[in-house]
């Protein structure tokens, strides 16, 4: 296989996986207003949740092959990228404004969850016990999140989450049930493909470029499974929602950490490469942690800020990852 079929691959791969992820979550935003789930609840759900299928699909795939370094790489890579270059860039596009939920309970879950993994694969792994404590957490988050948002939503937000939604519903019609089975199924099955197809097209990459499966998965696939998380913040930074472009973000970490890494060692338990524990880890968590001073400053993320995360990445990459 050429180098450049390798490449066709992975642009192949992440394609598919954002298709799979848009036709999941559409059919489970449906079926979700069939049984009048609240809009508040499928937002921070279904939605949040959606985005990370790419990574769920990539990691579970991947660490099932025996590549853990590509399934550990990849969740480490994704949450540096998503507050280093999405966070970077939805605030170049337009200065993100905070919510104090973002900064009282959101960001300190996330930093939480950051120092949590770190603290549990300093032993070089992460078992099943381990995994049931990170998919237990993440679902105690999800549930007080939902709580919350069912008793301080104002009729405001509801209609900012309507509109945020309304591309996602599909469009009413006779045997609806069905349809939107048909569109979760779909949606499961372009994620399985995607992942497969950008997994073998990074895999060789890697081999012929001489690059470990570590970097690969900390680069190529970390920003290639990132795609849905940039689509959604710059959409939602471009409508002037930039709230909800951070909450995508933190969201996004949280489950990455919690519910990715959680079902992967579930499944298969996890080696940790000692550099990804000695290095990448400590970067992960030194770009959530300040984020929490740019988020203070006014209550907003400036474009000034948001260059300087996107130089924080540049300097990681060219000088750190190695």
């Amino acid at each position: 296989m050429t180098l450049l079929l390798s490449i066709v691959l992975v642009a192949a791969g992440i394609g598919i996986l954002t298709a799979g992820g848009e036709a999941l979550v559409r059919g489970a935003v449906s079926l979700a207003r069939l049984a009048r789930v609240s809009t508040a609840v499928i937002g921070l759900t279904i939605v949040a949740l959606g985005t990370s299928m790419p990574e769920l699909a990539v990691s579970l795939l991947a660490a099932l092959e025996g590549r853990g370094d590509i399934a550990m790489g990849n969740v480490v890579g994704s949450n540096i990228f998503n507050v280093a270059v999405i966070v970077g860039i939805a605030a170049l596009v337009l200065p993100l404004a905070v919510h104090m939920t973002a900064v009282k309970i959101e960001w300190p879950f996330m930093i939480t969850a950051t120092f949590m993994c770190i603290l549990l694969a300093r032993d070089g792994a992460l078992d099943r016990t381990e995994a049931v404590f990170f998919v237990v957490a993440l679902a105690a988050f999800t549930a007080y999140m939902v709580r919350l948002a069912r008793l301080e939503t104002t009729d405001a937000d509801r209609r900012e989450l309507e509109d945020s939604l309304a591309g996602k519903f599909v469009r009413p019609r006779r045997h609806q049930l069905a349809v939107d089975l048909g569109v979760v199924l779909l949606g499961v099955v372009l994620l399985v493909v995607g992942a497969r197809v950008l997994v073998v097209g990074a895999v060789r990459i890697a081999e012929l470029a001489g690059l470990s499966d570590r970097i690969i998965g900390l680069t190529i696939i970390a920003a290639g499974t990132s795609m849905p998380e940039l689509a959604t913040s710059l959409v939602a930074a471009r409508r002037g929602q930039a709230d909800i472009a951070l909450a995508n973000v933190i969201g996004s970490n949280i489950f990455n950490l919690f519910g990715i890494l959680g079902v992967v060692a579930l499944v298969t338990p996890q080696a940790v490469h000692p550099r990804i524990g000695a290095v990448d880890m400590w970067w992960m968590f030194g770009t959530s942690l300040v984020l929490f001073p740019l988020m203070r400053s006014g209550f907003r993320v400036s474009r000034l800020e948001g260059m300087v995360l996107l130089l924080a990445y540049g300097v990681y990459v060219g000088l750190f990852l190695r």
